[in-house]
């Protein structure tokens, strides 16, 4: 018996064994040799020169935008997100609403990178789709009110893409937690649909919805590829800033890319980790 169950779990280790090794190779060791280059200089010996250099103007101009537009787009994707679920999950809505929507989401959720600042592009810029039929049937272009694809409200708009959906696909789970038995309780007991929502839905969902908030943060202030594709240069972020360092350019330090990229991981792996402890306390609701 005891071989028996010991061939067992050899037999299932065989399956963890893709993701321990692709893990180690793409994760750990890439953000090892990124903490150990943040603190090296050009000839492999330790200087804390780079984590000070993090404190120059420009660099920190670029943290705090990036910081910027990754709130806002987690707090617009977050509500839009939760608007959404709420309608597909308890909207009463027809049938084939929630898996078209759902499987839309987990489409668009993936569609970043070049295709999406193209595809933006080609719809919201100055030559774009919308932008040429607004002009042409209503004489009114958003470019004429300070509108600007290329800057930091055109890139939240563009991050939207992909945050509502993965917002969607986070919170219905959490969402459909949310036991039939609670709503006829509270209403047995007299209690409105906003005494409902204020004393037992919110509560519960909430440490989801903001955990759901946190992890879309964590996704907008690495991408790099839809901002670098769409913006070029023209709007100073992190990302942009790192890869200019370690690509090399005439800010060419690589090692100073190394320390960007470290502080980087400091702030996503924060938000990482509450995220994770907020979805700990959701799940409890749902044992």
């Amino acid at each position: 018996m005891v071989k028996a169950i010991a061939s067992r779990m050899s037999w299932a280790w065989i399956g963890v064994v893709p993701f321990v090794v692709f893990a180690l190779l793409f994760l750990i060791l890439p953000t090892a040799n990124l903490v150990i280059g943040a603190f090296q200089d050009k000839e492999g010996g330790f200087t804390l020169a780079n984590i000070a250099n993090l404190n120059q103007p420009h660099l920190i101009q670029s943290y705090w935008i990036s910081i910027k537009i990754s709130a806002a787009s987690s707090i617009l994707g977050g509500l839009i997100g939760f608007m959404l679920t709420w309608a597909i999950v308890m909207g009463r809505l027809p049938d084939w609403i929630r898996p078209t929507i759902l499987t839309f989401s987990g489409v668009a959720s993936n569609f970043a990178g070049v295709p999406l600042a193209f595809a933006f592009l080609a719809t919201l810029g100055r030559a774009g789709l919308v932008t040429t039929l607004l002009v042409k049937f209503f004489d009114f272009s958003p470019y004429q009110v300070g509108f600007n694809l290329l800057s930091f409200w055109g890139l939240t708009i563009t991050y939207l893409y992909f945050q509502i959906p993965l917002m969607v696909l986070i919170l219905t789970p959490a969402m459909d937690g949310l036991r039939r038995e609670w709503r006829e309780a509270a209403e047995i007991l007299g209690a409105s649909k906003y005494q409902y929502w204020r004393h037992v839905g919110f509560p519960v969902l909430w440490p989801s919805i903001l955990g759901a908030v946190l992890l879309l943060f964590a996704n907008s202030f690495g991408a790099v590829a839809t901002a670098f594709a769409l913006t070029g240069s023209s709007l100073n972020i992190v990302t942009i800033q790192l890869f200019a360092q370690i690509r090399g350019d005439v800010l060419h330090d690589q090692n100073l890319g190394y320390a960007l990229a470290l502080g980087m991981i400091v702030i996503t792996g924060l938000s990482n980790g509450a995220y994770i402890w907020l979805r700990q306390r959701s799940e409890r609701w749902l044992r």
